[in-house]
């Protein structure tokens, strides 16, 4: 019978236990989660699991390095809601593992890393290639255990996937030993429950309701846990009933429409930006759905004098700027329709002076022809040529405060966004399990010149499983974002310059095409003509990162006329 607060699921599988193995038995219950894919890298360790694999539907992606495969595993997860899978031997091949891990952890995308491990009766000694990596991952993890009995298995998958995909999702990580691994073993995988969500308690919401009644300019700052409860268009209506604008974390970008008028684009750059006006002048801020590892509160409630309501399955972190005076905790989609039940609609539209000014910065380059490309111009090219469920994987780097600050996104989870952890290296892998969960709609991989070659490897896995996708790259030959920060610091740049190969040629050497951009004019033109073409595509595209000073100096200039204190970090 199922636990309470639990919804029972039948296995999906039905196999013979006879002679069954703990590999044998590990991939049925893979099966029985529903994996689809398993991203990783066959080693000595993990051979029982790869044999038992060929028998399985489910697909095992062999990749060219295992930060590769946490990070597809990493971007699954974030784009499903179900845990992605990467798998490892033991030693090197799960310390590789570990970027990737970390990245989806601290984002709050679910995955599950399997690591093939020595012999139970080698790990307490010194032996080769043995580390101890259930405490390696531990700390970077919601789960982290070792199989040390075959019989054992089905509990531990179970409690994996259901501990990585339990608000607020994770990572879970098992180390599977090569002894145990071929032990026999006649147990069965566990129906699968998944945790419920209760609704939030009455009390809170009329409590929401009176604060927001009472306040003279609330705004909204949604956070990536309304994509993970599937509250985008519970937000939308909430909004829209209440007449309440609503500001967007990096990872929340598209739970607001950008073309809504309530929109107030994305908030998160370290400095006094155009939404910031909305904030100073707020008097409730709705947190909903809010991870303060994205944007510090400190930063929009400098002076503590905000009244929070917090909305969010789970409780609020204790920080000094984010005192909440009503936390309405439960399924945000029924919080928010029991709040816009009992709260009173705002005759006026709040801030629509920040409104226009956020949409004309936007559209401010759109037809600019200055050639090397301007950031500003890249990002309106990208989202020209994109429908609004296709689905854009920015890299880290100077590239990603100009996707974040400027793509209108108009959907949930279309512009993927590393922003708690920030990993480089992201961006071609994410595109490629993209592309795998979502066949259908195009998939562009935005990322600098060297995060591009941090995990340009996968290029190869992308053409071997047919996964096309666009891959564009903002050229500088340098670390774009170090020297945007040395600059303002110290006004000078320091060991950021490196060489690039010619890409058109690199995209040719694995079979992809390649194009090289010689004027501003053909940009647009060229990512269409890459998506058509339908296979992997490079493009090279030098960027006029000019422009970052040029942003930092806008930035100071918005800050003083209010007299307002430029922070140390302005990005």
């Amino acid at each position: 019978m199922p636990a309470p607060g639990d919804d029972h699921k039948a296995p999906k599988t039905s196999h013979s236990t006879k002679d069954q193995t703990a590999a044998e038995l590990l991939v049925r219950c893979l099966e029985n989660e529903g994996v689809e894919y398993i991203y990783g890298i066959p080693g000595e360790e993990n051979i029982d699991v790869m044999d038992a694999l060929l028998s399985s539907p489910i697909k095992f992606v062999t990749c060219h390095h295992e930060q590769g495969a946490a990070f597809m595993a990493d971007v699954y997860g974030r784009l499903t809601g179900k845990a992605g899978v990467c798998m490892s031997t033991l030693g090197p091949g799960a310390t590789n593992l570990i970027t990737g891990f970390a990245d989806a952890n601290m984002d709050r995308a679910p995955i599950v890393a399997i690591a093939g491990q020595g012999a139970t009766t080698r790990l307490h000694k010194e032996s080769h290639q043995i580390l101890d990596l259930v405490n390696l991952f531990a700390p970077i993890s919601k789960y982290s255990t070792q199989v040390l009995d075959p019989g054992i298995t089905p509990e531990i998958v179970r409690k994996a996937f259901k501990v990585a995909q339990t608000e607020k999702p994770g990572g879970a990580f098992i180390d599977f030993p090569e002894n145990i691994a071929e032990m026999k073993c006649d147990k069965k995988p566990i129906p699968v429950q998944t945790a419920y969500t209760p609704s939030p308690p009455d009390a809170k919401v009329e409590q929401a309701a009176q604060i927001i009644n009472s306040a003279k300019n609330p705004i909204i700052l949604a956070g990536n846990g309304v994509i993970r409860q599937g509250a985008s268009d519970s937000l939308v209506s909430f909004a829209s009933v209440l007449r309440i604008p609503v500001a967007n974390t990096f990872m929340a970008k598209g739970v607001m429409p950008f073309s809504n008028e309530l929109s107030l684009g994305t908030i998160g750059l370290k400095a006094r930006d155009l939404p910031w006006f909305a904030f100073e002048k707020a008097d409730v801020v709705i947190c909903i759905g809010y991870d303060m590892v994205e944007y510090h509160p400190d930063m929009w409630n400098p002076d503590n004098d905000k009244r929070i309501l917090h909305i969010d399955a789970m409780p609020a972190e204790v920080d000094a700027n984010y005192i909440v005076e009503c936390g309405v905790l439960g399924d945000i989609g029924t919080s928010l329709r029991g709040i816009a039940v009992k709260a009173k609609p705002r005759k006026e539209l709040g801030f629509r002076d920040v409104r226009k000014s956020i949409a004309d910065d936007r559209a401010e380059y759109s037809k600019d022809t200055a050639f090397p490309v301007k950031p500003q111009k890249i990002v309106w090219d990208v989202r020209e040529c994109l429908g609004p469920e296709d689905i854009a994987i920015s890299d880290v780097g100077a590239h990603k405060m100009w996707m974040s600050r400027m793509y209108r996104a108009e959907r949930p989870n279309t512009c993927i966004i590393s922003n708690g952890f920030a990993a480089m290296g992201i961006a071609v892998p994410g595109a490629i399990a993209a592309k795998l969960a979502y066949p259908d709609k195009k998939v562009i991989a935005v990322t600098g010149d060297a995060g591009f070659m941090m995990n340009s490897q996968e290029i190869e896995t992308a053409m071997r499983m047919k996964a096309p996708f666009v891959i564009l790259i903002w050229n500088d030959s340098e670390y774009g974002l170090i020297t945007w920060h040395q600059l303002r610091h110290f006004g000078r740049p320091s060991h950021i310059e490196f060489k690039n190969p010619d890409f058109v040629k690199y995209a040719e050497s694995f079979g992809a095409k390649g194009y090289r951009i010689s004027k501003t004019e053909d940009l647009a033109p060229t990512i269409r003509k890459a998506f058509a073409d339908n296979t992997v595509v490079i493009i090279d595209c030098p960027v006029d990162y000019r422009e970052n000073m040029k942003l930092t100096a806008k930035l100071k200039a918005l800050a003083a006329p209010a007299n307002v204190p430029v922070p140390e970090k302005i990005i």
